[in-house]
């Protein structure tokens, strides 16, 4: 896949990569939460998508 900076969604939507701003936006967005929420979820569960949304609360 090319690096196409225009997709803003995360490249494989079943992970959550910190490491990437834009993937940081999407999935914050996506949960209502912050940078901070998030990269605790995932260091708790993870980072499959799934994983973190139930450690976070969400669907």
């Amino acid at each position: 896949m090319s690096d196409d900076k225009t997709n803003r969604g995360p490249r494989d939507a079943d992970r959550v990569n910190v490491n990437e701003d834009y993937e940081v936006r999407y999935w914050t967005k996506k949960w209502g939460v912050t940078e901070a929420q998030l990269k605790d979820a995932v260091r708790r569960a993870g980072v499959m998508a799934k994983d973190v949304a139930k450690a976070l609360g969400k669907r």
